[in-house]
């Protein structure tokens, strides 16, 4: 076959042409949410409206055609796999590149005191994904007793969908369908697009009562870039013989290998855990942002590398693309009829989530956060029932000029929440494994969180005891 003749193979269109109703679907959801008020007002961001779209379009076909919208021959002539395959693909590897991107950035020194708000940030993160773990495994185990096919660790996913988004959610769906959970990974995403409404209605309903209260000003009008530094001094030029967005891409590209590098010599040496290993994609690639952030300040420091190769503003901008495309395909890639037995159940758990998420968060902020304590309950709410970007959506209604500490918060919180939330992860694997793992886990998730808040109102206690003394 000449190459002419292969080039008009619908393999070789059917990934651009999936790639276009994606972020098509996000074109037309931003048309929609600009023209119809109560969206407008509502904060749903575009992308989960955009992946609600290709699922009811989806869920259309499936009704007429008898297979879901990217399932046609369309969007996976050529290749082995389904186009909601592929989606799961792209959900799965957008996850990392936008944590690697997250890492690569710049970031300035912190005083004592904003180390100290930083840290107990990230523990607010650990403890609540330790609050929904715990909620979740109580609500599927009790459920489990009504539905013998629900596997009773699955309440974990509450964690993963709303602690930590649509990619993690995929992750440990796909390990507890290794477990014979049948519809695993639609029913993680499913709770992770609960996330993203709890957030956008929950985080509205807090600001229009906090405004009526007159506890908070609602911005007016926001520039996006007014803060945003887009080159800083040292950097290479925006445009030379290299594109400045490609060293950008070059950098997280490397990270990802680097990442694929550590996780394949583990997952050959420790084959029982292969599949988690690679779970964790967004783990190793955030820890080879860092060491690869460290060289680069090494051969800065050194002199060996007299430019800067890193900007914030490019880097920016790719994580929230990656975010989008893995938010969007996430949602788009549901398969309702896998988890038609377990719509109670998923509802039952979602808003239960989104309510002690919501209680434990305000608790928290509230307390050891007094100075700016609505913004950071809003940004800590949108974050752990969204994702970073959804917390700084509804930051930016109170805070959009960035002046409290919360965005910088949010941002260096990532470190300490993901070194404290390694032992979460690992009890996530362990908990399917049996009943009385299941068991064991929430007797565990009770515990950590128990030590966790001791530490994070350790001012609190210890100020107390110094009263009685």
């Amino acid at each position: 076959m000449s190459s002419g003749g292969s080039f008009s193979d619908c393999g070789v269109w059917s990934f651009v042409l999936l790639a276009a109703t994606i972020l098509g679907s996000m074109i037309v959801a931003s048309f929609i949410k600009r023209k119809i008020g109560f969206l407008n007002k509502s904060l749903v961001p575009v992308s989960v409206l955009g992946g609600i779209i290709l699922l009811i379009i989806s869920m259309i076909v499936k009704a007429v055609t008898g297979e879901y919208l990217f399932n046609l021959d369309i969007f996976s002539a050529g290749s082995d796999k389904s186009g909601i395959e592929i989606l799961e693909i792209l959900t799965y590897h957008c996850l990392a590149v936008g944590f690697i991107a997250m890492t690569l950035r710049k970031t300035k020194g912190k005083s004592k005191t904003r180390t100290r708000d930083v840290i107990n940030t990230g523990l607010t993160t650990v403890s609540t994904y330790l609050v929904q773990a715990f909620f979740g495994l109580v609500i599927t185990t009790i459920s489990a007793i009504f539905l013998p096919k629900l596997l009773k660790a699955s309440g974990l996913l509450l964690a993963f969908g709303y602690g930590q988004g649509t990619g993690q959610a995929l992750n440990y769906g796909s390990i507890y369908e290794t477990y014979g959970f049948t519809g695993g990974k639609s029913f993680g995403l499913t709770v992770a697009a609960f996330g993203f409404l709890s957030a956008s209605i929950l985080g509205v309903i807090y600001l229009n009562f906090k405004r009526k209260k007159g506890d908070l000003v609602v911005r007016k009008e926001l520039n996006e870039l007014n803060k945003e530094v887009v080159e800083d001094e040292g950097e290479i030029p925006m445009i030379e013989s290299i594109d400045k967005i490609t060293m950008e891409i070059a950098l997280i590209a490397i990270c990802y290998a680097g990442a694929y590098g550590i996780m394949f010599v583990l997952g050959n040496l420790v084959g029982g855990l292969k599949s988690t290993i690679y779970g964790f994609n967004f783990l190793f690639g955030a820890l080879m942002g860092v060491v690869l952030k460290a060289i680069i300040g090494l051969l800065r420091k050194t002199g060996i590398m007299k430019r800067d190769y890193i900007n914030n503003f490019l880097l920016n901008r790719i994580s929230g693309f990656a975010f989008d495309i893995m938010i969007v395909a996430g949602i788009g890639a549901i398969q309702i009829d896998l988890i038609a037995n377990y719509i109670g159940v998923l509802c039952i758990l979602c808003v239960i989530g989104a309510i002690v998420t919501f209680l434990y968060i305000k608790f928290v902020s509230d307390r050891l956060f007094p100075e700016y304590k609505n913004e950071q309950f809003l940004a800590m709410f949108g974050m752990l029932t969204g994702t970073a970007s959804t917390g700084i959506i509804l930051l930016r209604e109170v805070d959009p000029e960035f002046e409290t500490p919360v965005s910088e918060n949010i941002v260096y919180q990532n470190f300490p929440a993901i070194v404290c939330g390694f032992p979460i992860m690992l009890l996530a694997s362990y908990a399917p494994t049996s009943d009385k793992a299941v068991y064991i886990c929430m007797a565990a998730i009770l515990g950590i969180f128990v030590v966790f808040n001791l530490f994070l109102f350790r001012s609190k206690i210890f100020k107390k005891k110094d009263k009685k003394s």
